[in-house]
């Protein structure tokens, strides 16, 4: 016999064949790589990725990072040493999205109860679909449903935590058609007649997706107008609904926003309720980013008449720091919708002859099979600072938003697309050689080319992240996220600096 020793493993053969009686990893190597990796990953990201003075991310170009990273898979295993050198490399080269000067997204920042929930679960590794294989996360994802429900305005209904907002919003357009259209699960579209869906030109592209993924076609999406702010004009919504009925389509699914991405915009709720009830459609409410304004007494009134909704998107991973991913699908429904439109039945996994209370296997209501643990790294992060600190953090970053408007308006580099109302914050940065020249043919073309050069000389630095879009008729502007806790107003202010640092020349 022979053994062959590569790197943490050991593969153990005789005459050419696998050992089946020895495991082909030895342990305690396994472990000790492990408390190793764990100490750069403590360093690197959590301790170098969170300090300003630190780099947000070390940029290398495509090519030169390939060759950096050595991302070839070979034949045999590598040593102790090289892999480390392997954690290494992917915490220097990638973003550091727990910086503090990291803007770029609708999320930031790192809360460690929450991390620490995240290991637990990769560490405990199961999936959310029966109460035998996860007994504790089952009752926890009940319980923290139906709190996040209560926050809604619901006393009773359903959920199910989801891979993302887009599949949240998903499983809502889903649900709303098997409401309306029960045959649609066993007959199929050919059972249907067209269906309309409603929706503002600022929501989420995820609505575009939905559509097209379940059959409905993007061309029976009416895309209803938004005002200056970026919120739902109702009497659009009318009009479009009329159009959409002069067309034989039947109106069934309307989506308003709470939390717009680019602007922040809140639709109109209650008005937008009204129309659903009077036309007899579902309206789902697309909460991902502004749902967490339920947690803030003092900011609430932005959703005002969520509980009318019959679903709610809201995503945790957002606002509240949860960390990915954690997006939960809100049902106001009492009858079992979510259950009778996705289950299949699969008599492995949910016999009904079991030991326990079958109803707790959740896992037919969704459209996975495996589905990973998102619920406790809200649970943990909520049971250690509580409702009130979770509110606190909503508030925070609201305060922090408007000091950060305020300080631009004192400078006349920066000029504000719109004053909206949340923690988006949209401007242009109008460098000196295009100050009073907004009246030149040329002045939105060169203003259009501001934004990117800005953005690549900030990646490159590695001084901070913060991201830029064309929007309706608006040439390149930045979008300014203020979310983590991080944040102070020393980095309102060291923003508003950098910017016009990296772009006093152009």
């Amino acid at each position: 016999s022979r053994n062959i020793l590569q790197g943490s493993g050991v593969g153990k053969y005789i005459n050419g064949h696998v050992h089946l009686e020895e495991s082909d990893m030895c342990e305690s190597d396994g472990k000790l790589f492990l408390n190793e990796a764990f100490s750069v990953i403590m360093e690197e990201i959590l301790h170098k990725g969170t300090d300003s003075k630190e780099k947000v991310c070390e940029w290398k170009d495509p090519d030169q990072l390939r060759a950096l990273l050595d991302l070839d898979l070979r034949e045999h295993g590598e040593s102790h040493e090289q892999l480390l050198q392997r954690v290494q490399d992917v915490a220097r080269y990638s973003v550091k999205t727990c910086h503090p000067r990291f803007f770029n997204q609708l999320f930031a920042g790192v809360d460690y109860h929450a991390l620490t929930g995240r290991l637990l679960t990769e560490t405990l590794n199961t999936s959310q679909y029966t109460y035998e294989v996860a007994p504790v996360f089952v009752l926890m994802e009940e319980e923290v449903l139906r709190k996040l429900r209560s926050l809604v305005g619901w006393s009773e209904g359903d959920g199910i935590f989801c891979p993302g907002g887009s599949m949240s919003n998903m499983y809502a357009m889903n649900i709303a058609r098997y409401w309306a259209f029960p045959q649609v699960k066993t007959q199929g579209l050919w059972a249907t007649p067209r269906m309309a869906i409603f929706t503002s030109q600022q929501s989420h592209y995820s609505m575009k997706k939905a559509a097209a993924f379940l059959g409905i076609g993007t061309d029976n999406i009416f895309i209803v107008q938004a005002d200056e702010s970026g919120s739902m004009i109702p009497e659009d919504l009318e009009a479009k609904i009329m159009q959409a009925k002069s067309k034989d389509a039947v109106p069934f699914f309307v989506n308003a926003t709470a939390g717009t991405t680019v602007q922040g915009a809140f639709d109109p709720l209650n008005h937008i309720a009204d129309i659903s009830e009077r036309n007899g459609m579902w309206m789902h409410i697309d909460a991902a980013w502004g749902g967490s304004v339920l947690f803030s007494k003092k900011h609430k009134h932005l959703v005002s008449g969520i509980e009318r909704a019959n679903s709610v998107t809201w995503n945790p991973h957002k606002m509240l720091l949860t960390g990915l991913q954690c997006s939960v699908i809100l049902f106001r429904d009492t009858t079992n919708l979510l259950m009778h439109c996705h289950s299949a039945n699969a008599t492995y996994l949910f016999q009904q002859d079991k030991f326990y209370d079958t109803s707790l296997d959740t896992g037919d209501k969704s459209i996975q099979c495996g589905r990973k643990v998102d619920c406790l790294k809200l649970w943990l992060m909520w049971k250690a600072i509580g409702t009130h600190g979770l509110s606190e953090r909503v508030d925070k970053a609201f305060a922090l938003a408007r000091y950060l408007v305020e300080e631009m308006e004192k400078r006349e580099n920066f000029k504000l697309v719109c004053k909206g109302h949340f923690v988006n914050v949209c401007f242009w940065f109008i460098p000196p050689s295009l100050r009073g020249k907004e009246n030149s043919p040329d002045y939105q073309e060169r203003l259009s080319k501001v934004a990117p050069v800005i953005k690549e000389r900030m990646m490159k630095r590695g001084t901070m992240m913060v991201g830029y879009q064309p929007m309706d008729g608006h040439v390149n502007f930045f979008r300014m996220v203020v979310v983590s806790p991080q944040l102070t107003t020393k980095d309102m202010d060291f923003f508003l600096d950098e910017i016009e640092k990296l772009g006093k020349d152009l």
